[in-house]
């Protein structure tokens, strides 16, 4: 059984409980290897269901609307939209993304940050009334928020000190300001931003009280990981001051704008090593003058690891070939295909020596990395994605009032196996 990635139909393995992810994992690798050995992607749905439900516990006041750039394959859509998310679309293609899966106007909103006119237009044609901005010509205020120690140029959005001038202008053009969005870095960590954005946001909507705005929407922002302790303390950080700035007397709708949390850690993409070169170390010259190693893979920045390229950290993978716990291991860099010195994905990590044709795994590998190749010198397409879940978290989705036929009409459920010749071969590899 494969998994078919961006088309209408799309096959779901799924898993009983004797088989388990790295078992799929190595399915497909032995499949690759006796043919093209592309990269490819596993994604367990299972993982977003849970994800929702850890929501859900923890943040059950603040509706999440799903970043749609963060990953547009469609069966994550589908999920999440029978799942009750909203979804936070920042271009024409994801408007209709979202809009071919069924999802209502309301449920959407336009972000993003330098919007075509036609985009705008085509967003309110098909009732999508919603829209980010930080400008006098769009209608939801966003109010930046940094951390202390968050060194990001202010991009997205208006400083709180602009707002008021911004809320006049939209006061005087008839523009309808509704609510206030957060923008909050993806890296933050600190829940004290959280509560900064909440009393700024109280200033903006008294600012536009005083103007005679109605403003109903306080948008949290993201800069969500997956980690449930992360979720905790937000809420509990969060929730303290909504009560007190917001309480539910005001008829305020709190919203969250999460992507990775979702989807990154639900993703593992596969890759092959394709050449190899041993270079002179250039730090840290090692006694025992042990190589170091640059490994080239068939996937890079250009391709599935592009948010390299906006400096966001790529953990070290795992080997996907038998070693002993006391193999020795080599200073190495990861390289995409391209020859480009920007293709870097991995700067320095420990690994045993690596053969061409061995295979390497990276895990939270579900944001930003499922995107058109930002450069087509390889002439490879995308790698495929092959969904899967399992049977007790597809019955524990139905439990929650998910209906395969009524909303996951594009799914295709096949019980999975795995290829015998493979299977036999994992069984004859010695302890």
């Amino acid at each position: 059984m494969k998994g078919i990635a961006d088309e209408p139909q799309y096959s779901v393995g799924l898993l009983e409980g004797g088989t388990a992810l790295c078992d799929v994992i190595d399915n497909h690798i032995y499949e690759q290897t006796l043919s093209e050995k592309n990269a490819f992607f596993v994604a367990d749905l299972g993982v977003i269901m849970r994800q929702h439900v850890r929501w859900r516990t923890h943040m059950a006041r603040i509706r999440p609307y799903y970043t749609v750039r963060c990953n547009s394959s469609p069966a994550v859509i589908e999920v999440l939209a029978a799942l009750g998310t909203g979804f936070i679309c920042t271009n024409k293609s994801e408007l209709e993304l979202v809009q071919s899966h069924g999802i209502p106007s309301e449920d959407i909103i336009y972000s993003g940050v330098c919007k075509q006119v036609s985009q705008i237009k085509y967003a309110a044609k098909n009732g999508i009334d919603l829209l980010v901005c930080d400008n006098e010509a769009e209608l939801l205020l966003v109010c930046f928020t940094s951390s202390p120690d968050d060194e990001i140029s202010m991009t997205f959005g208006c400083s709180l000190k602009d707002c008021r001038h911004l809320l006049e202008r939209a006061k005087e053009l008839g523009v309808q300001v509704v609510g206030v969005r957060s923008h909050i870095s993806s890296s933050c960590e600190d829940d004290q931003v959280y509560v900064h954005a909440i009393s700024d946001a109280r200033c903006v909507f008294d600012m536009g009280e005083e103007i005679g705005f109605n403003m109903k929407i306080l948008d949290i922002g993201g800069g969500f990981s997956g980690s449930e302790t992360q979720l905790e303390l937000i809420n509990s950080a969060v929730m303290s001051m909504v009560d007190l700035y917001f309480p539910p007397s005001t008829g305020v709708s709190l919203i969250a704008e999460p992507g990775s949390f979702f989807v990154s850690s639900a993703f593992t993409l596969a890759v092959n090593v394709i050449s190899k070169e041993v270079v002179a170390r250039d730090h840290d010259p090692s006694p025992n003058d042990e190589p170091e190693f640059q490994y080239y893979m068939n996937e890079g920045v250009y391709g599935s690891f592009a948010s390299k390229l906006s400096e966001t950290l790529i953990a070290a993978p795992s080997v996907h070939k038998n070693t002993s716990l006391d193999a020795p291991v080599f200073s190495s860099s990861l390289w995409g295909p391209s020859g480009d010195d920007l293709d870097q994905v991995v700067e320095h990590c420990l690994l045993p020596e690596l053969n061409i044709g061995d295979w390497l795994m990276f895990s939270h590998a579900g944001a930003y990395s499922l995107g058109q190749p930002l450069c087509t010198a390889t002439d490879s397409p995308p790698p495929p994605v092959y969904y899967v879940i399992f049977s007790r978290d597809w019955f524990e989705m139905q439990d929650t009032g998910v209906s395969h036929e009524a909303t996951l009409k594009n799914f295709s459920l096949v019980p999975y196996f795995l290829n015998s010749c493979q299977t036999e071969a994992a069984l004859s590899v010695p302890a």
